[in-house]
């Protein structure tokens, strides 16, 4: 009988040049493509269909700096965002922050939520 390894926060970060930076308790990713349909003249349907770019909507839940002292959010750009999964490595690159929302209650480590854009996805 195998386990099987459910992602932590462990698995769930974000890397600038290969240096982890924050750690996410989940996210969720949207990917869409912009996709046509090729019409030919005097048809009455299309003849065919064609992909067109993809796009990757991510948010990130729970994030929290691993030294918070050296970086900000705000001052993140062009980073990684890496998801390890038990069979793959998933690498979303040239990242960049499009929301950012502070949560924090007295004593406790300030958590964020960051909704970004990637321009690739790369699967290990």
């Amino acid at each position: 009988m195998s386990l099987v390894s459910i992602p932590t926060s462990e698995d769930i970060y974000i890397e600038v040049n290969g240096r982890k930076v924050a750690a996410a308790q989940s996210y969720r990713v949207k990917s869409s493509r912009e996709s046509r349909y090729i019409e030919a003249f005097g048809s009455r349907e299309p003849v065919g269909t064609v992909g067109g770019r993809v796009k990757h909507w991510i948010e990130l839940s729970r994030v929290c700096l691993c030294q918070p002292q050296s970086m900000d959010f705000y001052e993140l750009s062009g980073f990684n965002v890496v998801v390890v999964r038990p069979d793959c490595k998933i690498i979303y690159s040239g990242c960049e922050w499009a929301d950012i929302t502070q949560s924090v209650s007295v004593g406790e480590v300030i958590l964020e939520k960051i909704s970004l854009v990637a321009s690739r996805r790369i699967k290990i």
